[in-house]
């Protein structure tokens, strides 16, 4: 049972993606990397190559075996500690950017896959120039998002957002590598709850005052 996904393709931004696995695991998500390669070695915008959890055909194989395109309907124990725990929570979709944002959207299969996602409404997350990809999918029309600013006219439809993170419904965008922090903290939340990104800042001396 996972609480989220984060997908790494050639070529991703390595902050993006690893303070992002390093703030969720610390916040106890469950969760599970997986490479867009055929292998689980992946490696990043600046040659930094990193082991995934899994590749995706192993991620497909685990998920599918009568589940894998029933994927959208997994039910999973809710952790939240301040809420009251809903009947299901449905795993978090997490998209890194970099240059290798390019090579997710070439990646049909998850493509695919993210759309039958967010056509239920279950939650995506995107930072850099990976919300490009829900802008061209049409998942911003009439939503605040906000991305890299040099890309923010490739966000069809989006309401640019003023904020380093934004979630709006199912949607959370973020800016850069340099408010992956924050990025991470707001996934956390929608995950686990606000008590635990609390005990996750003091613990880690995390200063979230600009967002």
């Amino acid at each position: 049972m996972y609480d989220a996904f984060i997908f790494l393709a050639e070529g991703f931004e390595e902050i993006e993606a690893i303070t992002t696995i390093d703030i969720l695991r610390r916040g106890g998500v469950f969760m599970k990397s997986v490479s867009l390669t055929d292998k689980r070695e992946v490696t990043g915008d600046h040659r930094i190559t990193v082991l995934a959890d899994m590749t995706f055909d192993e991620w497909l194989m685990e998920f599918s075996t009568g589940r894998v395109l029933d994927l959208l309907e997994m039910s999973f124990a809710s952790k939240r500690s301040d809420l009251p725990p809903p009947d299901i929570t449905i795993p978090m979709m997490i998209l890194p950017g970099g240059p290798g944002r390019v090579n997710i959207e070439k990646h049909r299969a998850l493509i695919d896959i993210l759309k039958r996602h967010h056509d239920k409404d279950h939650p995506i997350a995107a930072i850099c120039g990976a919300p490009i990809i829900l802008g061209d999918l049409g998942m911003l029309e009439n939503k605040t998002a906000v991305c890299y600013p040099a890309f923010e006219n490739s966000l069809n439809a989006a309401k640019i957002g003023t904020s380093d993170t934004v979630t709006d419904g199912n949607i959370t965008t973020s800016k850069a590598a340099g408010t992956t922090v924050s990025f991470a903290l707001e996934i956390l939340r929608i995950i686990q709850g606000a008590k635990t990104v609390k005990e996750v800042c003091k613990d880690g001396l995390f200063d979230v005052t600009d967002n």
